[in-house]
């Protein structure tokens, strides 16, 4: 049983006159012997909770910042009319802080055998699997006193997917793309190892593409057109250990990892290319393998969404002997992890010969902006002192890449909003190289 305000606003305007005329046991009961009463009435003309029937529909998915709808139908099969209120309740972080119970509570009015749909809006603010919670709901008497309680529980999940803020870059680096592969009108020679056709000499070509027998057979000049490889595997290995759980101004390193390697997969599938996807700490978290270029991307997509960092040094060996038993012939791999120098030196280095030496190995990290601001610091004391921190942080960066660059590997180090373009680039100058 629950009781209202309104019964409690009863019970304090009785007790004024008690106090005044009658303050004695006699004058209490007077008030509150005909309350009660009307109390326990009350909660038995109040429809029964138990008897309530519930099923729930709606979005079983939903981009992170965007909102999600779920509809949950309630029935009431009992004798009496429903008046009441409904809290559909969901993880803290399905709402933006302080909207939460506006968003889960629900006024019910439901007559005699009839029925009720009611829209839950979701506006998490989390990646992974949402679930729902309890159903509690209070049925009111007529009166208005007292209400019946109870809770149910209606299974219903929403995924909460990676929000790939960085598909605004995919236009551009397409058109890129279709530049590479001869599709547009271009001057230059497409780079490339694969021959695509002949066309006529115009100004400006390079004349070392000229085909001499194929000139010979007719009257103009014939120029052979490249096109970069196709059909090239790109294995996306994110690091999910404990540099990947820091957070990069309001976006955990592991988002902004995630984020770059949606753009090159979709990039990379459009371009022909066969991508697949893992992630590692200690033992394998994700993994997505041997899917076609249009179902690549949401299988991406859905592995990724559930994926947190486990706070845990990676195992740079078994990372490598993964990779290389998912890459058995020759691969683009691209690692997705930090430029920490500790893990670098100590966990990447002594395997790196391995990988490339039979891969073509591409590591991106995400830099923090922050510590440029500080390099950039003067005026006070403390202000230097955050200066110099920054500069000496900068400088064990640089070094780092260096060591990595020395062993053949090519290098993006860039902020959360520039990594996923600044990786689309660099796959586009090694496909454009004939690196792939």
């Amino acid at each position: 049983m629950a009781l209202t305000g309104r019964t409690a606003l009863l019970a304090a305007l009785g007790s004024i006159p008690i106090g005044i005329l009658a303050p004695n046991w006699s004058g209490i009961l007077a008030v509150n012997a005909p309350l009660t009463l009307a109390i326990l009435c009350d909660y038995a003309l109040a429809a029964p909770v138990r008897k309530l029937r519930f099923t729930r529909s709606g979005d079983t998915s939903v981009r992170l910042g965007d909102s999600s709808e779920i509809q949950l139908t309630v029935t009431n099969p009992s004798g009496r009319p429903l008046r009441g209120q409904l809290r559909d309740a969901w993880p803290p972080s399905s709402w933006p802080t302080g909207t939460e119970q506006r968003a889960s509570r629900h006024k019910l009015a439901i007559p005699v055998g009839e029925r009720r749909r009611l829209t839950t809006v979701l506006r998490p603010t989390r990646r992974g699997d949402h679930h729902s919670e309890r159903i509690t709901v209070r049925s009111f008497g007529p009166l208005g006193l007292a209400a019946r309680q109870g809770t149910h529980r209606v299974p219903w999940t929403v995924r909460v997917l990676p929000p790939f803020t960085s598909r605004k870059h995919l236009p551009s680096k397409l058109a890129r793309l279709r530049e590479l592969d001869g599709r547009t009108s271009v001057l230059t020679r497409g780079e490339g190892t694969e021959f695509d056709s002949l066309r006529d000499y115009v100004p400006g070509d390079d004349t070392r593409s000229i085909d001499w027998r194929a000139t010979a057979r007719q009257n103009t000049v014939a120029v052979r057109t490249w096109r970069p490889e196709r059909d090239r595997h790109i294995l996306l290995v994110l690091d999910t250990g404990r540099t990947s759980a820091g957070r990069v101004g309001d976006v955990p390193r592991l988002d902004a990892s995630m984020d770059a390697a949606l753009l090159l997969a979709a990039l990379a599938s459009r371009a022909g290319d066969r991508v697949d996807l893992l992630a590692y700490d200690r033992r394998i978290r994700a993994q997505v393998q041997g899917r076609t270029a249009g179902d690549v991307l949401p299988a991406l997509v859905n592995a990724l969404a559930p994926l947190e960092s486990a706070l845990v040094e990676t195992d740079a060996r078994g990372l490598s002997a993964t990779a290389l038993a998912n890459a058995p012939r020759r691969s683009l791999l691209v690692l997705l992890t930090s430029l920490d120098a500790a893990p670098v030196e100590e966990g990447l280095l002594p395997v790196l010969p391995q990988l490339t030496q039979r891969h073509t190995v591409l590591v991106a990290s995400v830099a923090d902006p922050r510590i440029e601001q500080m390099t950039t610091r003067r005026g006070t004391a403390d202000a230097v002192y955050e200066a110099a921190a920054g500069t000496q942080a900068q400088q064990q960066r640089h070094h780092t890449a260096e060591k990595l660059i020395r062993h053949n590997v090519t290098v993006v180090d860039a902020s959360p909003d520039d990594l996923a373009p600044a990786l689309a680039d660099a796959y586009l100058a090694l496909k454009a190289a004939g690196r792939l």
